[in-house]
């Protein structure tokens, strides 16, 4: 018999993220509590995101309104990278503060090995995971066993957004 296998990934669905964007841009132009302030949201280049607005605390109601729609069009918080920071903060520009904040594609080396001592350790004896590049294959005879090692990530806490794709 064949060996099953599928592939983690951790890939951004832009078009949900533009649709998202543009739904947070429309609800800060018509919110009364955003009159005034300057505030707006835009793509900046293609894995950014640009907030502006007069105060720090704007800047962080516009993230705030803009995760709602990302949380409602099903993508993931953790693809959104706020820098070196753990938490955004709003950088003063002249009269107004900015935040940028990027999308996070791909798995790292470094997580990569973790997801791979994860299965290694807690996973079936019979599955074993190699990784390609910024995803990882796994593979095993038994089918159930691939379903409980996406179980056992789906229940890590990993600073990624996984995907489990190619289930053959």
């Amino acid at each position: 018999m064949a060996d099953s296998s599928f592939d983690i990934v951790s890939k951004v669905d832009k078009q949900e993220v533009a649709n998202a964007l543009n739904t947070a841009a429309k609800e800060v132009s018509t919110r009364y509590d955003f009159k005034g302030v300057g505030a707006s949201i835009a793509f900046s280049g293609d894995h950014a995101v640009l907030i502006k607005a007069n105060s720090e605390e704007r800047a962080l109601a516009v993230l705030d309104v803009f995760q709602t729609w990302l949380v409602k069009r099903k993508v993931s918080l953790k693809h959104l990278d706020y820098g070196k920071d753990e938490q955004p903060t709003p950088r003063a520009s002249g009269k107004e503060y900015r935040l940028e904040i990027g999308l996070k594609e791909g798995i790292n080396q470094e997580t990569a090995k973790k997801i791979a001592k994860i299965i290694r350790e807690e996973g079936p004896k019979s599955v074993k995971s190699q990784i390609q590049g910024d995803e990882l294959r796994v593979t095993s005879k038994s089918r159930d066993d691939l379903q409980a090692v996406q179980t056992l990530l789906r229940g890590a806490d990993l600073d990624t957004a996984l995907q489990f794709t190619n289930y053959r």
